[in-house]
């Protein structure tokens, strides 16, 4: 990778990878996009460009213009918005999706895009789900993902573009707040612990799913991005998990550095049921195999990051 373009800049993920490339490959080298503009160092530290993924045209014409040599496609609605929104969310899933793939392959660039634990469905096995299994999603960001990968895979077979991406778990960070998703308890919790000292979550007790914090995440990315193709089998839609809880586990976590923090519950019956159509642990054997995946965090080491920094985040904000 020497000139990286990526889409989704300001989402979740987009708004940490893209200040972690340009301190690896050069501020100038990653070209930050998304359909909106903010305040933020992502729009201020390097290239940044406007650009809505239904618009092939703009795709292209940005991957040009730059000479770019590797398109990370982060756009997307997340699951629990996608369900409230189905039809917009395959217009901009699918759609931004082929339209990136497209230049890709006509620019000959490398390609990344993620897949999700949502991908999996309830006829999934759902402990030590293996990398090759059932998937039978009951959501549309399930529908989106799995079409996804297998889009992935024909670009790759059909077109010899080098495409590459993994199955997220949920997404732990306390640099962007929560954008839809229906593991974003885990990320609401330690706000509320912080601020003040109780939560009402909408999963109910008892259900578990796979984690990572991003640190983890974005190193999941670079890694597999540099690894020898020669050595990747499954390309597009490798398991990786770093964790698996419940919340009562990831409040007891809590406790050990705010004693008095409470949980209470009333479950959200959209996003429960999606939780319960996904695994409770997952398998990732195969990205340990074929590119070296590790993840460095765990649930406890986590939770000491995460309050930490995110004290220190909301008191900079008070200040201000």
């Amino acid at each position: 990778m020497k000139k990286i373009f990526v889409t989704g800049a300001l989402g979740q993920i987009g708004s940490e990878l893209v200040m972690k490339l340009r301190d690896i490959y050069g501020y100038d080298n990653v070209i930050a996009s998304d359909i909106r503009k903010t305040d933020s160092d992502v729009v201020h530290s390097g290239p940044f460009e406007m650009v809505d993924v239904t618009d092939s045209k703009a795709i292209f014409d940005i991957a040009k213009k730059y000479e770019v040599d590797t398109i990370m496609h982060l756009a997307a609605l997340l699951s629990a918005t996608a369900e409230k929104k189905p039809l917009l969310a395959w217009n901009l899933n699918m759609g931004g999706l082929i339209n990136a793939l497209e230049v890709a392959r006509e620019l000959k660039c490398q390609f990344f895009t993620p897949s999700s634990i949502g991908a999996f469905g309830p006829t999934t096995p759902k402990n030590n789900t293996p990398q090759d299994t059932i998937q039978r999603p009951t959501t549309m960001y399930g529908v989106n993902k799995v079409a996804g990968e297998l889009l992935c895979d024909y670009y790759y077979e059909k077109f010899g573009v080098d495409t590459r991406g993994v199955r997220f778990p949920g997404l732990i960070s306390y640099v962007a707040p929560p954008g839809g998703g229906t593991t974003d308890y885990a990320v609401e919790i330690y706000y509320e612990a912080i601020k003040s000292g109780k939560y009402t979550s909408y999963i109910a007790p008892d259900t578990y799913m796979d984690m990572m914090y991003m640190p983890d995440a974005l190193k999941a990315i670079i890694t597999l991005m540099e690894a020898d193709s020669s050595r990747l089998k499954h390309r597009n839609a490798f398991n990786i998990t770093a964790m698996s809880f419940e919340p009562e586990e990831l409040a007891a976590a809590i406790r050990k550095h705010i004693p008095d923090f409470t949980i209470d519950y009333d479950v959200d019956p959209v996003r429960q049921a999606i939780a319960e159509s996904w695994p409770n642990f997952i398998d990732a054997t195969a990205a340990k195999e074929e590119w070296g995946f590790e993840a460095d965090y765990d649930l406890v080491r986590m939770t000491k990051d995460m309050l930490e920094k995110l004290s220190q985040k909301l008191l900079s904000k008070e200040i201000q």
